[in-house]
C-alpha cells in the first residue's frame, strides 16, 4: 500500500497575524482589568456582581470571592446617595426610578452615556468619593446580559478642590477685608489708570458725586470738579512727583453741589513694578474751612473786643463825668448853702433873744434835701456805671438784661440828674406819658441820659430852651424822640456826629465826641436804630427807634 503525502502550500501568514494581534489584545484586556489604579465590576442583566478586578479589591477591601455572585454595586454605595439619585433622575427623565442598583445603571440601559460621582464604602466601613463610568454590556443580537462600573478615587482630586476652596474663600475673605477697609474710609477713595479714567471708587466717592460706582468706573476722573484742567494737572503731578497732598479741589455731585476736598494721591504698581495708575484720597474739608474761618472770626472778635474796651474806657470816663459835674455843682451848692445856714443859725440865735424876727428855714432845708437828693441820684448812677465796667472786665461785652421799664419814669429820673445843667441855661423840659418797653434799663438810661444832656447842652444863649419827649407806637417797634430847639446840626455833620470822637462843628462846648457814637452802639445792639433831622439854629430831633419783642436773636442784635 502506497502512502500519499499531500502538501498543503496555502500561506498562512495573515493567520499567525490575526492570532498575534489577538493575543495581544487578550493580554491588553487583562492587564486593563487587572489594573490597581482602577476598579472594574461586571454585573450580570440583574446587577449581581460577576467580575470584580484587582482595583477594585485594592480599593474597596473585598476579595473578588466575597462579592462576585452575591451583591450588587448599591450595597458598597452610600445607600443616601443612592436614593438621592434615584429621586434626581426621576424628575429629570419623568419615570419613576427604585432606589437601588436600577438607580446605579438606568441612563446607560437607554443607551446614555452616565458619569456620576458616588461615595464607595470600603469592607472596614471607611467611604471615599470616586467617578463611577457605566456601561451596558449587549450581546450580538443587542440584549443586555450585564453592566461594566469603572471606577476611580477621586480623593485626591477632591483633597486638590478642598484646597482650591480654602484659597478661593481665603482670597474673598482677603477682597472683602481690602473692600471694607476701602469702604470704611471717611474719605472719598478712588483709582485711576495712568490716562486718568477712574478705575474704582468706594461709597464716599458715590456719596461726594451723587454717582453710582458703575457710573464712575470708565468715566474721566476730571469730569467730577469744578476746575476740570486743574483736577487733570493733579492726575499729571502724581505721575511726576509719585505723590501729592492737600491739592485742594471741588467736587461738584450731579446736583450741583460744590465741596471742597483736599486731594492726596500716589501712584501703584503690580507685582512686576508696572504702572498701574493712581490712588487718590479727597477728603471734604467743608469743616475744616468752617473751623479755620471761625477761628478767623474770632481773632477779628477778639480784636473788636479789644477795640470795645477801649471804646468802653472812654464811654465810662464820659458817663461818669455827666454825674461828676452834677455832685459837683450842689457840691459848690451846699457850700455857699452852708455859709447861709451860719447866717441863718446867728439870726434864729438872735430871734430868740427878741433881737429880730428870723424868717423860716423851710425853704432852704428843701433845697438842701434837693441838692442831696440829686447827689445821690449821680452817685447812684455812677455806680451802676462802675458796676457794669467791673462786669464787663470779667466777662467782655456786657450782657443785656431784658426788663420791663417805665419809659417816663426813666426819663424823668434822667431828667433829675440833668436838672443842675438844665436850671443853668433856664430850660424848659416836658416829659408826657411814653409807652412802656422791655429792654435793658441801663443801656437805656445811658442812650437817653447822652441824648438829653447833648440837648440841654447845645442850647441858643437869650433864646427860652425847650425840651420836648414824645413817642409814637407802631405794630414792633416804638419811636421815642427827643426834639429841642438849639443851635441845630449842619447838614454835612449830621451823620459824623456818631462816630467816635467826632463832633459837630459847634466847639464852644465841653465834650469828647464819644456820648452820641456810645448810644448808636446801644441801641444797635438792642436791634434798634437811631437817627437825627436837623438844621443849623431850627433845633434837632433825635429819634430812637427800638422793637417791641425780646430778646431778639443774636444775629440781629449784633448787625
Amino acid at each position: 500500500m502506497t502512502r500519499i503525502s499531500v502538501f498543503d502550500g496555502t500561506d498562512n501568514t495573515a493567520l499567525k497575524l490575526a492570532e498575534e494581534a489577538l493575543l495581544k489584545a487578550g493580554a491588553l484586556q487583562r492587564a486593563i482589568f487587572n489594573s490597581a489604579n482602577f476598579s472594574s465590576i461586571a454585573t450580570d442583566a440583574k446587577g449581581v456582581i460577576q467580575i470584580f478586578n484587582v482595583g477594585a479589591e485594592r480599593m474597596l477591601g473585598y476579595t473578588a470571592a466575597e462579592v462576585m455572585n452575591k451583591i450588587t454595586p448599591a450595597d458598597i454605595s452610600d445607600p443616601q446617595e443612592v436614593i438621592t439619585r434615584a429621586k434626581a433622575l426621576s424628575i429629570e427623565l419623568a419615570t419613576t426610578i427604585t432606589p437601588g442598583f436600577e438607580a446605579l445603571v438606568f441612563k446607560a440601559s437607554r443607551g446614555i452615556e452616565d458619569i456620576y460621582e458616588l461615595t464607595y464604602i470600603r469592607k472596614d466601613g471607611s467611604r471615599f468619593p470616586a467617578v463611577v463610568s457605566v456601561t451596558a454590556l449587549r450581546d450580538a443580537q443587542g440584549a443586555i446580559i450585564g453592566y461594566l462600573l469603572i471606577g476611580t478615587d477621586n480623593t485626591a482630586r477632591k483633597l486638590v478642590e478642598a484646597e482650591q476652596k480654602k484659597l478661593d474663600q481665603r482670597l474673598r475673605d482677603q477682597q472683602f477685608y481690602t473692600r471694607s477697609l476701602i469702604e470704611s474710609n471717611i474719605d472719598a477713595l478712588m483709582t485711576t489708570d495712568p490716562s486718568g479714567i477712574i478705575t474704582d471708587v468706594n461709597k464716599q466717592m458715590e456719596a461726594l458725586t451723587g454717582c453710582t460706582r458703575d457710573e464712575l468706573i470708565g468715566a474721566p476722573f476730571k469730569s467730577y470738579f469744578t476746575d476740570p484742567e486743574r483736577a487733570e494737572a493733579a492726575i499729571k503731578l502724581v505721575l511726576s512727583a509719585k505723590k501729592v497732598t492737600d491739592y485742594e479741589l471741588t467736587a461738584r455731585a450731579r446736583d450741583g453741589t460744590e465741596t471742597v476736598v483736599s486731594y492726596n494721591a500716589t501712584t501703584f504698581y503690580d507685582r512686576g513694578r508696572t504702572l498701574q495708575g493712581v490712588f487718590a484720597a479727597a477728603r471734604d474739608v467743608t469743616e475744616r474751612k468752617r473751623v479755620e474761618a471761625m477761628v478767623a472770626t474770632r481773632t477779628v472778635l477778639l480784636s473788636e473786643a479789644n477795640e470795645e474796651l477801649q471804646r468802653f474806657a472812654h464811654i465810662v470816663s464820659h458817663d461818669l463825668r455827666s454825674p461828676l459835674v452834677n455832685i459837683m455843682g450842689f457840691a459848690s451848692e451846699l457850700d455857699v448853702w452852708q455859709k447861709q445856714i451860719f447866717e441863718r443859725l446867728k439870726a434864729l440865735r438872735a430871734q430868740v433873744e427878741g433881737e429880730q424876727n428870723g424868717e423860716s428855714d423851710e425853704g432852704l432845708r428843701s433845697d438842701v434835701e434837693e441838692a442831696l437828693s440829686f447827689i445821690k441820684s449821680s452817685v447812684a448812677k455812677m455806680d451802676r456805671l462802675i458796676a457794669a465796667l467791673l462786669k464787663l472786665s470779667r466777662e467782655g461785652q456786657r450782657q443785656f438784661q431784658p426788663q420791663f421799664i417805665d419809659m417816663s419814669q426813666l426819663l424823668r429820673s434822667t431828667l433829675d440828674s440833668l436838672a443842675y445843667q438844665a436850671q443853668d441855661v433856664n430850660a424848659k423840659i416836658s416829659i408826657g406819658e411814653l409807652p412802656t418797653i422791655t429792654s435793658d434799663r441801663l443801656a437805656l438810661e445811658q442812650v437817653f441820659s447822652n441824648l438829653m444832656d447833648n440837648a440841654v447842652k447845645y442850647l441858643r444863649a437869650g433864646v427860652p430852651g425847650s425840651i420836648e419827649v414824645r413817642a409814637t407806637d407802631s405794630d414792633d417797634a416804638i419811636t421815642y424822640e427827643v426834639r429841642d430847639n438849639g443851635r441845630g446840626i449842619d447838614a454835612k455833620d449830621r451823620e459824623r456826629i456818631f462816630d467816635l470822637f467826632r463832633r459837630s462843628g459847634i466847639q464852644d462846648r465841653p465834650g469828647d465826641g464819644i456820648g452820641l457814637a456810645h448810644a448808636r452802639a446801644l441801641v444797635r445792639r438792642l436791634g434798634g436804630s437811631i437817627n437825627v433831622d436837623s438844621e443849623p439854629d431850627r433845633g434837632a430831633v433825635f429819634k430812637v427807634t427800638l422793637p417791641k419783642r425780646w430778646p431778639l436773636p443774636a444775629k440781629e442784635m449784633m448787625a
